[in-house]
């Protein structure tokens, strides 16, 4: 008789070097003391990213997603093993220094996942993210690590109810600017608080949260449904529990991220984002995503896609209908059903179910053309968002035109400069803004805030004031997707490097043509060249930690705010 193997022979997968072979016994020995036996360390070891936490709604529930996960994956013949990535709620985060840190998580995520991933040689990965920066940051390190990945987030938040009417968060803020006003009472703002956000889950309109989930099977990394399937919902359990048997579908298959984020799975996404109208931070986050598979995006790609693809849905902030709608209208599918039906979608692109996206919805239905409207009686025949470009912002800017009142889609007005978000806050409530003023906020773009906070407070302000059909919004910084009005973000090059937005004046004229995609600041370039022979940099805000070291490496908004260093410099 020959002797007994001792030791697991090799399977021909990366975690080889942690469970195959007499040399690797130590390894072996350290997963004996997580109590794995030998058959379990036989089969591919899939690490399940859990962004659980007790903190953001969005994610309270994703313990639940990633048991189910794990029901799958051992189903299926794998061995799960869980670890955690992190989430900044924004809405906790608004309005004070917690939204620095909320985009900069999108780089800790991504670059903690690719560390967890690689030193754990994982073979394949389920990603379980919900809200706003945990999306992109977990695509990011999929491109990067490469292995068999899939992603089923935490679903979207059902509806509020206020006085019998569907309310989201957007409608939460903006109530505080009604009472400001003195048209709520504090009486009914409480209603607001109390019952605007009824469920776990990412927050119920479109906004980054649900924008990017939505855009995960755009570019075919998640199962259909995984962006509108209700959060309470049996059916996210059910999808869970397919995600992790389809992970390892794939790794039998050999299929990888990379073979599906390819330059025209990012432009699907781009195409869907249009026809959704999806948050302008997806602007930032597509950019970065195709930057980790050397896909240089320009953003101006946009205005290109945006005049011919129309905008089919107007899910809250732009319009009445919430995430629980378009799942019941048919769902992310149903939407590019109708793109692909008109040359508007690569169909031949592959995707996590081992299908290509063609062959995904082919048989998919749009079940409410209230919701999905037909493509030839759009909501309106471009796309949901647009990039501006002038004297103001060279490099470009975003807004999100699908939210935009048609009445300012075209304006001009007198600038009402303020160096950071509070002091235009205070202003906008202290009633100190006009109707047809252009309210500017700078040094908060990526350099300058540092982090790039979102802007939901100001333009809440302002549409609760009664201003969102008179005053726009101009900033380096950025937008939540639960803004509405003419808001126009990611002005670079920002403030912090020397752009046109820190040369403005207060009283300057300035012209916005949304659909002419422009932006300007009328001052002579004679004048413009004076004054930046007088600009002196602004002095850092924060000088330490975290938020310094980004700065120091983080690239403009029209890059997606990616992080560079100088290799020289090392």
């Amino acid at each position: 008789m020959g002797k007994e193997n001792l030791f697991p022979d090799k399977k021909n997968l990366k975690s080889d070097q942690i469970t195959a072979g007499v040399e690797h016994a130590p390894q072996r020995s350290l997963l004996n003391a997580l109590g794995l036996t030998r058959e379990e360390m036989s089969r591919p070891i899939i690490g399940i990213v859990s962004s659980y936490n007790e903190v953001v709604p969005g994610h309270m529930n994703l313990d639940k997603i990633a048991d189910a996960v794990k029901m799958g994956v051992a189903a299926a013949g794998g061995t799960p093993l869980v670890f955690p990535a992190i989430a900044v709620c924004d809405g906790i985060a608004m309005g004070h220094v917690g939204m620095k840190y909320s985009l900069v998580t999108r780089d800790l995520i991504a670059d903690s996942t690719e560390a967890m991933a690689i030193a754990h040689q994982f073979d394949g990965l389920v990603m379980i993210p919900n809200c706003d920066k945990n999306v992109p940051g977990l695509l990011m390190a999929a491109a990067r690590v490469n292995v068999p990945t899939v992603f089923v987030s935490g679903g979207p938040m059902l509806a509020g109810r206020v006085k019998r009417q569907k309310r989201s968060l957007s409608s939460m803020f903006e109530a505080v600017g009604a009472n400001a006003a003195g048209t709520m009472t504090e009486e009914d703002v409480l209603d607001y608080e109390n019952h605007a956000c009824p469920t776990c889950g990412s927050c119920s309109g479109m906004y980054t949260a649900n924008s990017m989930n939505c855009l995960t099977e755009a570019l075919g990394m998640g199962l259909k449904g995984n962006g509108t399937i209700p959060a309470v919902y049996s059916e996210r359990i059910k999808l869970a529990k397919h995600a992790g048997m389809q992970v390892m579908e794939l790794i039998r298959k050999n299929i990888r991220p990379r073979d599906i984020m390819t330059k025209e799975a990012i432009l699907n996404a781009l195409t869907v984002d249009m026809a959704l109208g999806c948050s302008t931070n997806s602007m930032l986050h597509l950019p970065a995503i195709a930057h980790e598979i050397g896909f240089d995006f320009d953003i101006k790609f946009a205005n290109e896609i945006s005049e011919k693809t129309p905008n089919l849905c107007h899910l809250a902030p732009a319009g009445p209908a919430y995430m629980e709608d378009l799942q019941e209208a048919g769902g992310v599918y149903a939407v590019m059903k109708q793109l692909a039906d008109h040359d508007l979608i690569h169909t031949e692109c592959m995707t996590v179910t081992g299908n290509t996206i063609g062959e995904n919805i082919a048989d998919s239905v749009n079940k409410d053309e209230e919701i999905i409207r037909p493509f030839d009686d759009p909501y309106s025949k471009t796309g949901g968002l647009a990039v501006l470009s002038g004297n103001l912002a060279p490099d470009g800017s975003v807004v999100k035109r699908s939210a935009v009142v048609d009445e300012m889609m075209v304006h001009e007005g007198p600038a009402r400069v303020f160096e950071c978000e509070e002091d235009a806050i205070a202003a906008i409530k202290g009633g100190k803004i006009n109707p047809g003023d252009v309210v500017v906020i700078r040094y908060e773009g990526p350099k300058g805030g540092p982090g790039m906070r979102e802007m939901l407070n100001p333009t809440s302000a302002i549409a609760g004031m009664g201003l969102g059909s008179t005053v726009a919004l101009i900033t380096d910084g950025r937008f939540s997707g639960a803004s509405r009005g003419a808001s126009i973000g990611h002005v670079s090059p920002e403030a912090a490097v020397g752009g046109p937005i820190a040369l403005v004046h207060e009283g300057d004229i300035i012209k916005i043509d949304i659909p002419n995609f422009t932006i300007t600041l009328d001052v002579s370039d004679e004048e413009m060249e004076e004054r930046r022979k007088n600009w002196m940099p602004k002095a850092p805000v924060i000088t330490t930690g975290y938020l310094a070291r980004y700065a120091s490496m983080v690239t403009s908004g029209n890059r997606g705010a990616v992080l560079e260093v100088d290799c020289c410099k090392i």
